[in-house]
């Protein structure tokens, strides 16, 4: 299949099928933390909270732990944060030297809960001939959702989530 969903921003040129890892940016690779009251109850701005992504710290380890992966894999970056922010989050991640070959980020329109989206991406790369050996999330529910999908996952505790 050669065609590719509109929302999946390949890094310099799209890599032939195979294995591949999905990682988290948000908790994961970004340390969000100076944005987190956006989310505070009892309104959450969204748009807010993402707007301000390109001031995010880089958690080093989990940066350093990408680039250890074999290079024959195929480092795919599945986030929820939404298109709107694409360029801003592919400047973030060249300035903080990210290694990856694959972005997608949730499309305009889909509203859908994380796991939901995270799940239909999953697939999505799955019909394309990827194959997901490993994801690394924030998010519990995810985490859940990807094992769900028979996905190995390491759960890395960001404290943004309640679980």
């Amino acid at each position: 299949m050669n065609s590719f969903p509109r929302h999946w921003q390949w890094r310099h040129k799209p890599v032939p099928q195979g294995d591949c890892v999905v990682v988290d940016i948000d908790g994961v690779l970004a340390d969000a933390a100076h944005r987190q009251h956006y989310l505070d109850p009892p309104w959450r701005d969204w748009d807010g909270f993402f707007a301000e992504c390109g001031g995010d710290e880089i958690f080093e380890e989990n940066k350093t732990f990408v680039e250890l992966l074999d290079p024959e894999l195929v480092i795919v970056l599945l986030t929820s944060r939404p298109t709107w922010i694409q360029k801003a989050t592919a400047e973030w991640l060249e300035r903080k030297e990210i290694r990856y070959d694959l972005l997608i980020m949730r499309p305009l329109g889909d509203f859908q809960a994380s796991p939901g989206f995270k799940r239909d991406e999953l697939n999505s790369l799955r019909r394309r001939g990827y194959t997901p050996l490993l994801a690394v999330d924030d998010d519990m529910r995810n985490v859940q959702m990807y094992r769900s999908e028979d996905v190995p996952t390491i759960f890395l505790d960001s404290g943004y989530h309640p679980h």
